[in-house]
């Protein structure tokens, strides 16, 4: 690995104008759509056993929904508390108020300490402010250590899941990337993979001057930042290099070290299906005296970008999110085109919620309609997230700052006149049911016309009725009770 920025791959950035675009890619990709299908049958399916197969599950989730709820309400008094718990262990505490604030205090840290070498844990607050190109530009060498980030940072791509970064990438194309770069001669198998990423990186560990890392949670109470992960590489970022960095959403933070529990019964089940990560990595501030490891010198970076404004918009409930990934897994939207298509740091029904409000609606025009509003990502939520409405929310954000397509506008306002009149709305259900049901088969139409077409491309549509439902209310109401 070099300071040099790696390649840019034709998924790294998407403008809002180009989703789909993107779209059309992803689902002409052969590669990635057998992905997306074992993403739904493993992940999808595992979140729905494991909270199955958990007690009280729906109270425990109501808990943790509580818990963000509280939080929020008193956030600036919680953050207070967690800065001074920090400060009282030794560390140093920042606020940034967005990406430009943030990069500039890690460069100052940077500066200061002379750090030519970064090792870096999985962090999906470090991609929303684009602090590993900030870094190269600046000469200091950054290496993801997280097996699926390493990879997709060889190929100069973003992360296309919050959980699994690579997860749009067969072994097969790994282990070409990874000959590629390190002319080596690797097969597909992952254990061999896994293996020979694992000899790079703890050399990495060894070289580095400086571990940065996010944060699953912050403790008020103790000034405690949690990082959980399924790989050993979050906690050798945070326990080797002398000086640890992590960078966290102020909306990360619970107030009481017993409150951790109940979020980590649900993070693990929500994200992989498991009942606990693997890793769960505690840090409290600088090594002191005695103890074997950790580093001499901690930085916490609160990330606002935002957030701040979001706490006090009718949006306030996308802050609940644990980014455990669990609405991308169940929504057939993102399990037909991936998550490079709709172009931000965060996808899936999440990102199409938190990314117009980060980086602005009409930027992100398409991302709140890239949903059927099915209300799946709702039901899989750990904190149980009304994400179908706060989709509806944007979109009406929308419509208030003049974005949507005049074409749009008039055809959402044809159709409000046509389903406000009740006259009209049976004259057309009658002629639907009496013309539509001669081009149906078994009862479902295989064909619609025009820009309806895709949703027969890949399912049939249900023919009306012969005969309307109010036709038939009616009859009922007339036949005799007996």
């Amino acid at each position: 690995m070099t300071a040099t920025s790696p390649p840019v791959s034709r998924f790294a950035v998407h403008e809002h104008h180009e989703f789909l675009e993107a779209t059309q890619q992803a689902l002409a990709s052969a590669s990635l759509q057998l992905a997306l299908s074992r993403l739904g049958d493993a992940l999808a399916e595992g979140n729905r056993k494991a909270f199955d197969l958990l007690p009280g599950s729906s109270l425990l989730r109501d808990k943790a929904r509580a818990i963000k709820d509280h939080t929020l309400a008193h956030l600036d008094e919680y953050l207070e508390q967690l800065e001074a718990a920090v400060k009282a262990r030794g560390g140093h505490v920042h606020f940034a108020a967005d990406a430009a604030d943030a990069n500039a205090i890690v460069s100052q840290v940077i500066r200061e300490r002379n750090v030519r070498r970064v090792v870096k844990s999985k962090s999906m607050a470090t991609e929303e402010i684009h602090l590993n190109a900030h870094l190269e530009r600046a000469g200091v060498e950054v290496t993801e250590t997280d097996f699926g980030e390493f990879i997709i940072q060889l190929a100069g791509e973003r992360p296309s899941h919050i959980v699994g970064p690579a997860l749009h990438k067969s072994a097969q194309e790994m282990a070409d990337l990874l000959n590629a770069r390190f002319g080596v001669h690797l097969s597909c198998e992952p254990a061999e993979l896994a293996q020979f990423a694992r000899g790079v990186l703890r050399q990495k560990f060894a070289e580095a001057d400086m571990g940065i890392t996010g944060g699953n949670f912050l403790i008020a109470e103790t000034g405690t930042v949690v990082v959980i992960s399924n790989e050993g590489n979050g906690r050798l970022t945070m326990a080797m290099p002398p000086i640890n960095l992590s960078i966290v959403g102020i909306e990360k933070v619970i107030p009481r070290l017993a409150d951790l529990p109940i979020f980590l019964k649900i993070l693990a089940r929500a994200a992989t299906g498991q009942k606990m990560s693997i890793y769960t990595s505690l840090l409290n501030g600088p090594r002191r005296p005695g103890e074997a490891d950790g580093p001499e010198e901690f930085h916490l970076v609160l990330l606002d970008n935002g957030r701040s404004r979001i706490l006090g918009s009718p949006m306030r409930e996308s802050l609940f999110c644990i980014r455990c990934g669990a609405c991308l897994n169940a929504c057939p939207v993102y399990r037909k085109i991936g998550g490079h298509a709709y172009g931000g740091t965060y996808s899936g029904p999440i990102g199409a919620v938190i990314t117009p409000l980060f980086d602005g609606v009409k930027e992100n025009y398409h991302q709140p309609h890239a949903s059927s509003l099915c209300g799946a990502c709702q039901a899989a939520c750990p904190v149980k997230i009304q994400i179908p409405e706060l989709l509806v929310r944007n979109r009406a954000a929308q419509h208030d700052q003049h974005v949507t397509p005049w074409g749009e506008e008039v055809v959402y306002r044809m159709w409000s006149k046509l389903i406000g009149s009740p006259q009209w709305y049976r004259r057309l259900t009658r002629i639907a049911s009496r013309v539509l049901p001669w081009f149906a088969r078994d009862g479902w139409l295989t064909r619609l016309p025009g820009p309806l077409a895709g949703w027969t491309r890949c399912r049939d549509f249900p023919a009306p009725a012969p005969r309307p439902f109010h036709e038939r209310f009616r009859e009922i109401n007339r036949e005799p009770l007996h």
